[in-house]
């Protein structure tokens, strides 16, 4: 029998309404849907398929096959046609199921008596859930208003699964995000906290799916289309303001898929079959968000994410339902997302005591943050925004990349004791923090801090820092949808100076480029932008930001000193340029009768490893070097530190790249130059002795990780490390690590 679209699918949504109404635990209501399915639609069988993990795939309910089966059938993802459904989100439609490939006799269930299969994934927002089949004796395709009223009966039932409808009746249904669950993601920022779950953006819930009156519902959409289309209009225009011509482009796109009349067509269609306005949205949305999962062009990846953006915006408007208020944050609140940007995460701040993204990388905007506020972070964390309900009790392993979802009482025991042991570990470091980092054979060391926001500057104090080894200036940059002016710069630099008093502050001139992109500049579609147009290179190639922005050090520091530093310098002649701009910006600054610091120093950071092979006359030109180790690993070991599958391969400890680290400080020692070492490595205790037992002296990191690292110096004979070090390095082993780990052991 025929479906006819419209009509006969509003009827049979209809009696769907009438039985998730009636009265009754889960599993009735389930094999009530399953009953009238089979009637409406003249099959022999209808069956439900819910995921109970996310692998595998049981019979919850059935009409027609084997009730005994029920609860003990399970398929794996992409096993049979019902896994093949489940694991490619696509209708299969079969009038001989038993010819098809991949299809798997199940003589529990006596399927084999049914020659028609039509299975469609139960979705909800991209997510599969299950998978709805109907199947009839005879063989024929089922036509395409049939398999579009199964589509929307599946949406329907994904929406009801959500709120928990078929929870009950039997042990093995029960409601969704209730669990515990734990997801494996990758380290931005260490780190362990607890709290309550934040959503970024709360997933709206659609209540009521059926439409009651068409006409209202058809009429409620296009009043949300209207108000929506006046927001991004009004986003928009204030956004172009400035923008570059690509980036124009780009926004311009954005509003013409508000304006879609296609979109808005396909949705009229949904509410005609008997969808609310709302359940209309998410049904479209839903088959997008399959389609951008299986897309490999980037650009198309971009439009598909920008409707899904609109879709969200859509269901708010429709709901009322918005995202979270930065006014009303639960207890220990921890951010969950599917990304962020730097100005949204900067609303939050320090409120936050932890992040989770389902996407993100280790130099995201978001991470850059995250590391000024030392705040946990774990990336990649897949599938938590689908996971997690706002007021979930969840558990960031910043150390393990780990999050524990609704954890159980022993798991979460076991992280409060791990928890309570930092605490402890951190009230000794606090004790430390006035007392002089001297090793134990007498070596002064100093450790200074890394920051990027004003909020970092009472580290100076709390951490025992003796400075800051590293002022990020790209975080003003970030968080604005314009370039700051000249005067806002100086602003913000002078108050840095003053927070930090008497102690020194070294400023590292605009770093952006490969993943720092600055939402105002034309995007540059590059191979590999780590090693592309980045950092220095696109301040030479932009003498205009580099000047405004060097005028605003000088003018921030009158009578004070100011240490001012070049990154990602690759060549000699890259600094000497640089160096002279700074030279003629005090000139021209002077000769305008401006008042000018009491000293200014010129610094570079070494992050490539052509730099230690520069002549010896950069080393006597600049005033010090600074190795930026993050980059200088990175491109020493050409493993890109985006990358999870390279990144964690290479040791910092590895006998190449410690002769790398002895030969700069060597060649900083025959000119006398000063050297710091900045980077995570610094921050690491048993990396940071072994650099200081290399020669060096001064180490910058992040403030929370100060305490440990004087800990480990104030216990630490450098004398003797180094003979260690020195039999590692000509054992013939990779590593220094086991050495010097079996060392510390017995020494500390």
């Amino acid at each position: 029998m025929a479906l006819e679209t419209g009509l006969q699918s509003r009827t049979l949504l209809k009696r769907l309404k009438y039985a998730l109404s009636e009265e009754g635990e889960g599993q009735k209501r389930l094999d009530s849907v399953t009953h009238l399915i089979a009637d409406s639609m003249g099959t022999a069988v209808c069956s439900v398929y819910l995921l109970v993990d996310s692998s595998t795939l049981e019979l919850c309910a059935t009409e027609g096959l084997d009730p005994g089966s029920v609860h003990k059938t399970r398929l794996r993802i992409g096993e049979g046609l019902v896994g093949l459904v489940a694991r490619d989100a696509k209708p299969i439609n079969t009038d001989n199921a038993p010819s098809q490939p991949g299809f798997r006799f199940m003589p529990e269930t006596r399927e084999e008596r049914y020659s028609s299969f039509l299975g469609v994934p139960i979705q909800r927002l991209g997510e599969t859930l299950g998978v709805l089949v109907v199947q009839s004796r005879s063989a024929r395709l089922f036509t395409d208003d049939e398999i579009y009223a199964v589509e929307v009966v599946a949406m329907v039932l994904a929406e009801m699964t959500e709120l928990g409808a078929f929870v009950g009746g039997d042990e093995n249904l029960k409601a969704p995000h209730q669990y515990s669950v734990l997801i494996r993601g990758g380290i931005a920022q260490d780190g362990a906290a607890v709290g309550s779950v934040l959503l970024h953006e709360p997933r709206v819930v659609v209540t009521n799916p059926f439409a009651d009156d068409i006409n209202k519902e058809n009429k409620r959409l296009k009043e949300a289309i209207q108000q929506l289309k006046g927001d991004v209009d009004g986003m928009l225009n204030t956004a172009l303001k400035g923008a570059s011509d690509e980036h124009k482009k780009i926004l311009e796109a954005y509003r013409m898929f508000a304006n879609s009349k296609s979109w808005l067509k396909r949705m009229e269609d949904d509410i005609e079959s008997g969808l609310s306005a709302e359940a209309a949205v998410e049904k479209e949305q839903s088959t997008f968000r399959t389609r951008m999962a299986r897309v490999e062009d980037v650009y198309l990846r971009d439009r598909l994410h920008d409707l899904d953006d609109l879709s969200n915006r859509l269901l708010r408007v429709l709901t009322g339902q918005g995202r979270a208020k930065i006014t009303d944050l639960p207890e220990n609140p921890i951010l969950v997302a599917r990304n962020i940007g730097p100005g949204e995460l900067l609303e939050y701040g320090r409120n936050l005591k932890g992040i989770v993204l389902e996407e993100g990388s280790v130099g995201s905007h978001a991470t850059v943050i995250a590391r000024a506020m030392a705040i946990p972070l774990i990336i990649n964390a897949s599938g938590i925004t689908t996971e997690a309900l706002n007021g979930d009790r969840i558990l960031v392993d910043g150390d393990q990349g780990i999050v524990h979802l609704r954890p159980e009482e022993n798991v979460d025991r076991a992280f409060g004791e791990k928890i309570a042991m930092q605490s402890k570990k951190l009230e000794r470091y606090a004790e430390l923090k006035n007392v002089p980092a001297i090793t134990r054979d007498g070596v002064r060391i100093h450790l200074l801090m890394n920051a990027g926001l004003m909020t970092d500057l009472p580290s100076l104090k709390n951490s025992g820092a003796e400075g800051v080894g590293l002022f990020r200036t790209e975080l003003q940059f970030l968080a604005r949808n314009s370039i700051p002016k000249r005067g806002e710069l100086a602003k913000i630099y002078n108050r840095v100076l003053s927070s930090a008093g008497d102690k020194k502050v070294v400023f590292r001139t605009l770093d952006i480029g490969s993943d720092k992109v600055l939402p105002y500049m034309r995007p540059t579609d590059e191979p590999n932008p780590a090693m592309g147009w980045r950092a220095i290179r696109l301040g030479l190639d932009k003498p205009g930001v580099m000047k405004m922005q060097l005028q605003a050090f000088i003018r921030a520091a009158i009578d004070r000193d100011v240490s001012i530093m070049f990154p990602m310098i690759a060549q000699f002649g890259e600094f000497k340029m640089a160096r002279d701009n700074l030279m003629h910006v005090l000139a021209k600054e002077a000769e305008l009768g401006h008042k000018l610091p009491s000293k200014v120093e010129i610094g570079a950071m070494l992050e490539t490893p052509s730099l230690a092979f520069a002549p010896k006359q950069f080393f006597e030109l600049t005033d010090f070097v600074s190795i930026g180790g993050n980059d200088l690993k990175q491109f020493f070991y050409a493993a890109d530190r985006e990358n999870e599958r390279v990144r964690k391969r290479y040791d910092t400890l590895n006998v190449s790249f410690l002769n790398l680290i002895k030969q700069i400080v060597e060649r900083c020692d025959e000119t006398k130059t000063p050297l710091s070492f900045c980077g995570e490595d610094a921050g690491r205790p048993m990396e940071a002795v072994c650099l200081l037992a290399m020669g060096i002296r001064t180490l910058s990191m992040r403030p929370a990780s100060i305490g440990a690292v004087k800990s480990l110096i104030l216990r630490t004979d450098l004398k003797e490390l180094r003979e260690i070090i020195n039999t590692a390095l000509i054992s013939g082993e990779q590593s220094i690590r086991p050495f010097v780990s079996d060392w510390l052991a017995k020494e500390t």
